[in-house]
C-alpha cells in the first residue's frame, strides 16, 4: 500500500491529489498543440484539433485540416476545412463540435465529421467580426458567447433553440478586455470581463462593476479567469502572481494564494470534487503544472510537453501528445483505506483479506478487531465505495474480493450495493477500453446516467458494445436494445454501396418484429438519405398503417398511400388521403382513382354529401349514377330552393333522372310531389294558412279541420287515396274539432269501410261515451264484445256481490253470480235477439 500512494500528493492536512496515465497516445500528431485550435469535451469526450494557418501570413494559402480523436487517441474523423477562417471550438452537451467562425457563423458538426447545421450570430457579429468566442454550458443547453470587434458581447443561451441577446455596452472600452468569462446565476447568463483593474458583470438590463472581496492590493490587470465545472465558482490570476478563488457570484471569497508568477497562464481550470470541502485550482504554463487550494503550498508537475487541461467534474484531465492523464483528488474513502498507517475499517478489512490468502493467521486477528468495535458494515461498504473510485481493474479487484469477505461475517448485509457496483465497474472497464476511448470516472458515470453512456455508443457507432450493456443490466428492451437497433438501423441505410434489396432484408432479419422499433422512423431517414425506393420496402414491414401512410403521402406516392388506408380500415386515415390527393391530382385524374377503389370512392360521397354538394353531383354525372342523382336532386330542392318553381324545377329534373334509371315509381312519386306542391301553393293563395311542405295526409286532414270536406275528397280522388285512408283521416279531423253532428253525419253517408269499432274508440279517446254508445250498437257481432267493453264497463261501479251469489245460488234477480265476461257475453246475447 505504500508503493501505491507514491503518486498521492498533500495539499494542505486534508487533502490529497494524484495524477495517474488514461492511455498512452498513438495518434500521431503533425503539429503541435500550441499550433491548433483544441476542444475535449468534458465525461471523457472526443478531442478536436483544427491547425490555424489564419495565424501565420506564409501559411494562408494552406488549408487546414480538421480532425477528430477518441480520448485515446483513435481517429474518428478527418477533413479538410473548406469554409472561413475558425476563432474558437468548442463541443456541446450533445457531443456536437460547433466552430464559430469570424464572420459570425457558426458550423455545427457530428462526432464523425459530418455536417448538421448552421447559424449566424447576427449581423452586428457580420458587420464587425468576431474576436473571441467561448462556448459555456447551462442547464438549458450549450450556448456561445462572441466578442466582437467592435468589443460588444453577443450571445444565446441555447444553440439548439437560438434567441440571439446583445449585452449591454461596456463604458469607455475602447480596447478588447484582458480576460472575460460567462457565469450562470439564477439561470441566467451573465458575462464578466476584466479592464485593467476593474471588473464588469454584463446582464441582459445594465453593466455593473464589481469588486472582489478580500482582494490583495496592488493589482493592476486581471490575467486569467476560470469557472468551476458546476458554476459555483471562480478563480481570477491577477497581475501580482495572485489567484483569487470565490463563489461566482463575487460575495465570497474562499482563498488567495500568491503563486511568485507573474507570467500569464495558458490555461486555469478548477479541480474539486463533488461533496468536497476542499477547493482547488490548476493552473497551467509552457513547462509547469500548478494545484493551488487553501493552503500556503501548491503541487507542482512539470510537463515535459506542450498540454491542453480538460476540466471535469471531479478532476482535470491533462492530454499532450505522448500521454492522456488524469488529476484530481483522492477519494475519502480510498484515502482512508490507503492511507499509510490507517486504522481505518476498511483498511483493516483489506489487511485480513490479503492474510487470509495467505493462510495466516492474521486474518483472524484483523476480523476480530474490526468486530469488536462494531465497523464491519463500515468497512464493507469503504472497500465498496473505494473500488468505485479506483482506476484499474487489479486494484477494484482486491477491493471487492475484501468487501466480500467482510459480508461472510455480516447476517444481514444488503446485497444490492456490492452486485450494482460490480456491474457499474464492469461497464465502466469496458467503456474505458482504448480502442472505445471513454475514461469515465464512476462519479461523471452516476451524473452521465447510463442512457446518456448509450447514446454516446450510438453516436460512435459501437452498436455491439451497447447491446452487451443493456442485455447485461437487463435494461427494458423499449430503452435498450430496441431503440439501439433503430439506431443501428438509421446509420444502415446511409451506406449507399449496398443494394436498396440487400439493406431492407438485412435491416428486416436483424430487427424483425423488435417492440418499441418503428420502421416508418427508419424509412424516414431512408427517404431523407435520398432513397425513396428503400423507404418503401422498408415500410412494408412496418404493421402500422398510420404509421405508413404520412411518409408514403410525404414521398409522394399517393396511390400507395390510399390502398394502404384502405388496409387499415381506418376511415379517418382514407379521409386524410383523399384530401391530399384531391390536392394533388386534377379533377379527372381524382375523379378516375377513385374509381378504381370502391370503399374510397363510397367514403368520399359520404363526405361531400356534408361538404361539398356540387362535387357529388359531378361523381354521379360521370358514373352515370342515374338513381343516386335523382336522390341528389330531391334533396337539392329542400334544402337550397325556397321559391316553389325552382324546388318544382329541381324536382322535374330528379324525376328525369329517375326515368334514365328506369325507377318508375320514384319518377312518378316525384311527379306527384310536383303536383302536391301546385297545389298547395294554390290553396294557399285561395285560403291562406301554411299548406306548402304538408304530407298529403296533413294536407287532408289541414282542409277537413278548415271545414273543406269537399276539398278534401276531391284532393283524395285526384291523388286516389283509399277510401278506408280517407275514412280514418276524416274520423280523426271530426273526433279532433269535437263535431260530432258532422261525424254521425258521415258515419251514415254510406257504410263504412273500417267498421264502426273506430269510431268508438275515437269517441273514448276523447271521453264521449253518450257518442260512442251510439256507434256500439252498429259494430258487427266478430267486435260486439269489444265494443260493449269500451262503452258498457268504463266507469261502471260493479256492486259488492251478496252472500248466496258469492256461493253461486239463486238470487233475487232469478240467475246466478255473473263475472264481467259472462255479463258481457249475455248482453251481447240479449242484443242480438
Amino acid at each position: 500500500m505504500d508503493c501505491y500512494t507514491a503518486n498521492w500528493n498533500p495539499l494542505g492536512d486534508s487533502a490529497f491529489y494524484r495524477k495517474y496515465e488514461l492511455y498512452s497516445m498513438d495518434w500521431d500528431l503533425q503539429e503541435e498543440l500550441r499550433d491548433c485550435l483544441v476542444a475535449a469535451a468534458s465525461y471523457g469526450g472526443p478531442i478536436a484539433l483544427l491547425r490555424n494557418p489564419w495565424k501565420k501570413e506564409k501559411a494562408a494559402s494552406i488549408r487546414p485540416v480538421l480532425e477528430i480523436y477518441s480520448a485515446s487517441g483513435m481517429p474518428l474523423a478527418s477533413m479538410l476545412w473548406k469554409s472561413g477562417p475558425v476563432v474558437s471550438l468548442g463541443w456541446s452537451a450533445e457531443e456536437e463540435l460547433l466552430c464559430v467562425q469570424e464572420d459570425g457563423v457558426v458550423l455545427v458538426y457530428g462526432l464523425h465529421g459530418d455536417f448538421r447545421r448552421h447559424f449566424s450570430m447576427g449581423n452586428e457579429v457580420l458587420q464587425n467580426r468576431v474576436l473571441d468566442a467561448r462556448i459555456f454550458h447551462t442547464e438549458f443547453g450549450s450556448g456561445v458567447a462572441i466578442l466582437t470587434g467592435a468589443h460588444r458581447f453577443t450571445l444565446s443561451a441555447n444553440v439548439g433553440d437560438l434567441k440571439l441577446r446583445r449585452m449591454p455596452e461596456v463604458p469607455g472600452l475602447q480596447s478588447a478586455p484582458s480576460c472575460w468569462t460567462t457565469l450562470c446565476q439564477d439561470r441566467v447568463a451573465h458575462v464578466l470581463l476584466a479592464v485593467g483593474p476593474d471588473l464588469y458583470l454584463l446582464d441582459h438590463a445594465a453593466c455593473s462593476a464589481v469588486t472582489l472581496p478580500g482582494l490583495a492590493p496592488g493589482v493592476s490587470s486581471f490575467l486569467q479567469m476560470a469557472v468551476s465545472f458546476t458554476y459555483r465558482h471562480l478563480a481570477l490570476f491577477t497581475d501580482t502572481g495572485y489567484i483569487w478563488m470565490g463563489t461566482a457570484s463575487l460575495k465570497e471569497k474562499l482563498c488567495e494564494f500568491n503563486c511568485n508568477i507573474r507570467a500569464p497562464p495558458k490555461q486555469m481550470v478548477w479541480c474539486s470534487r463533488p461533496r468536497s470541502k476542499e477547493r482547488a485550482v490548476v493552473v497551467a504554463w509552457e513547462r509547469r503544472l500548478m494545484v493551488v487550494g487553501d493552503a500556503p503550498e501548491s503541487i507542482q508537475f512539470v510537463l515535459d510537453e506542450d498540454s491542453y487541461l480538460v476540466p471535469e467534474l471531479d478532476g482535470v484531465r491533462i492530454f499532450s501528445r505522448s500521454t492522456h492523464e488524469f488529476l484530481h483528488e483522492v477519494p475519502v474513502a480510498s484515502e482512508e483505506i490507503f492511507k499509510i498507517a490507517s486504522m481505518a475499517p476498511g483498511a483493516l478489512l483489506l489487511e485480513a483479506q490479503k492474510e487470509y490468502e495467505k493462510e495466516s493467521q492474521k486474518a483472524d486477528e484483523y476480523l476480530r478487531e474490526i468486530q469488536e468495535l462494531g465497523q464491519l458494515t463500515q468497512a464493507v461498504q469503504q472497500c465498496i465505495e473505494a473500488a468505485g473510485h479506483e482506476h484499474w481493474p487489479d486494484m477494484q479487484k482486491s477491493l471487492l474480493r475484501a468487501a466480500s469477505f467482510g459480508k461472510c461475517f455480516l447476517d444481514r448485509f444488503p446485497p444490492d450495493s456490492f452486485v450494482r457496483m460490480c456491474q457499474d465497474l464492469r461497464v465502466l472497464n469496458a467503456v474505458r477500453d482504448y480502442h472505445i476511448g471513454i475514461p469515465l470516472t464512476y462519479s461523471q458515470y452516476k451524473q452521465l446516467t447510463i442512457q446518456v453512456l448509450l447514446d454516446r455508443l450510438v453516436l460512435r457507432r459501437l452498436y455491439p458494445l451497447a447491446i452487451q450493456i443493456c442485455e447485461y443490466l437487463r435494461l427494458p428492451e423499449v430503452q435498450g436494445v430496441s431503440r439501439i437497433l433503430a439506431h443501428w438501423a438509421c446509420y444502415k441505410v446511409q451506406q449507399k454501396d449496398v443494394s436498396d434489396e440487400d439493406v431492407a432484408r438485412a435491416i428486416n432479419q436483424k430487427l424483425g418484429d423488435t417492440p418499441g422499433v418503428s420502421y416508418s422512423d427508419i424509412a424516414a431517414r431512408a427517404y431523407g438519405c435520398g432513397r425513396t425506393e428503400l423507404a418503401i420496402k422498408l415500410l412494408e414491414y412496418e404493421p402500422r398503417s398510420g404509421e405508413q401512410v404520412p411518409l408514403l403521402l410525404k414521398m409522394k406516392r399517393s396511390k400507395l398511400a390510399l390502398s394502404k388506408a384502405i388496409e387499415s380500415g381506418d376511415t379517418d386515415l382514407v379521409f386524410t388521403v383523399l384530401l391530399h390527393l384531391k390536392n394533388e391530382l386534377n379533377r379527372g385524374d381524382f375523379f378516375m382513382t377513385l374509381r378504381n377503389q370502391p370503399m374510397a370512392l363510397s367514403l368520399y360521397r359520404q363526405f361531400c354529401k356534408h361538404q361539398e354538394l356540387e362535387t357529388l353531383k359531378d361523381l354521379y354525372n360521370q358514373d352515370d349514377n342515374h338513381q343516386e342523382l335523382g336522390s341528389f336532386h330531391i334533396r337539392a330542392s329542400y334544402a337550397a330552393e325556397e321559391r316553389i318553381e325552382g324546388r318544382v324545377a329541381a324536382l322535374q329534373t330528379a324525376a328525369d333522372a329517375f326515368y334514365k334509371a328506369k325507377n318508375e315509381f320514384a319518377a312518378k312519386a316525384t311527379e306527384d310531389q310536383m303536383r302536391l306542391l301546385r297545389l298547395q301553393r294554390r290553396l294557399e293563395d285561395e285560403l291562406g294558412g301554411q299548406f306548402l311542405d304538408l304530407s298529403l295526409h296533413d294536407t287532408v286532414t289541414t282542409l277537413i279541420l278548415g271545414g273543406q270536406n269537399k276539398r278534401a275528397e276531391q284532393l283524395a280522388r285526384d291523388f286516389r287515396i283509399p277510401d278506408k285512408r280517407l275514412w280514418w283521416l276524416k274520423l280523426t279531423a271530426l273526433a279532433h274539432l269535437e263535431d260530432w253532428e258532422e261525424l254521425e253525419k258521415f258515419s251514415k253517408s254510406k257504410k263504412s269501410p273500417i267498421g264502426y269499432l273506430p269510431f268508438v274508440e275515437i269517441c273514448m279517446k276523447q271521453h264521449n261515451k253518450y257518442e260512442a254508445k251510439k256507434y256500439a250498437s252498429r259494430v258487427g257481432p266478430e267486435q260486439k264484445v269489444k265494443a260493449l267493453l269500451l262503452v258498457g264497463l268504463e266507469g261502471r261501479q260493479r256492486r259488492k256481490p251478496k252472500p248466496r251469489e258469492k256461493a253461486g245460488l239463486p238470487g233475487t234477480s232469478g240467475f246466478p253470480s255473473l263475472t264481467p265476461l259472462g255479463l258481457c257475453l249475455k248482453r251481447a246475447k240479449d242484443s242480438a235477439w
